[in-house]
């Protein structure tokens, strides 16, 4: 074998296969509901209500997929609120019927069992300007026919909140590397702002891309998974187990 070549193997064992065996073992070990009907869909208590929030509030939640899925990827959803509103809105991308759908799940529900943590989070004045942005892109997202949706490479729950902070200036949201489908920009080759606002995605088809932006460090796409690093935040990411930071 030549060198080259075995240097790739090794790499590629590194940094995809090693990491998927470790996030595979602790999935294995955590465990999860056989069905839907099994895994739990309430409130996780991560978020306050409505009521207990007098202000404006603009949430990303993320929480591990469902069943051997959670080995790989992560859901993401948009939580908001106006000032003085007594109920969120929450907004997700699910793969059956109608893909977009409005507070089918309580704000902060767990997925499939899996506790939700925040991914971005604004505040008062600032989320207030957000909203109704956000609100009109999620009017406008390109993939919301039946049938639209496709777990991978996308387009999928991750691709849809990607795409409505691409949409809307100052909805700067970095995503988790193991939201697969984040990437995804449609078929072909494309080239976009990175979520987050602050760089750029080059992706084909959301197989393989590249991600060079200053929060989400750089980021190379591998078949729908992240591996890369982030200076800012001392990290990398890796498939399956995410984003480790120092």
């Amino acid at each position: 074998m030549r060198p080259m070549t075995r240097n790739l193997l090794t790499v590629l064992l590194v940094l995809v296969l090693l990491p998927i065996g470790v996030g595979a073992a602790i999935a294995l070990s955590r465990g999860w509901p056989e069905s839907w009907k099994a895994a739990q869909w309430s409130s996780s208590g991560l978020l306050p209500t409505a009521k207990d929030d007098p202000q404006a509030r603009v949430v990303v939640l993320s929480a591990r997929a469902g069943r051997w899925r959670s080995i790989f990827a992560e859901h993401t959803a948009i939580v908001m609120k106006r000032a003085g509103d007594t109920e969120w809105s929450r907004y997700d991308v699910v793969g059956w019927g109608q893909p977009v759908r409005r507070n089918a799940f309580p704000a902060d529900a767990l997925w499939y069992s899996n506790r939700p943590y925040v991914v971005a989070s604004f505040s008062g004045a600032e989320a207030e300007r957000l909203i109704a942005p956000i609100e009109q892109a999620i009017s406008r997202y390109p993939w919301s026919v039946r049938g639209d949706y496709l777990v991978w490479p996308g387009p999928n729950s991750n691709t849809f909140v990607a795409w409505v902070a691409r949409q809307v200036p100052g909805f700067s949201v970095e995503m988790p590397p193991t939201a697969i489908g984040k990437d995804w920009l449609g078929w072909g080759i494309h080239v976009a702002s990175a979520p987050s606002g602050t760089g750029y995605t080059v992706s084909l088809a959301g197989l393989l891309g590249v991600t060079l932006a200053r929060e989400e460090g750089l980021e190379i796409n591998v078949l729908g998974t992240g591996i890369g690093v982030d200076p800012g935040d001392f990290a990398v990411s890796l498939p399956s187990l995410g984003k480790l930071s120092l």
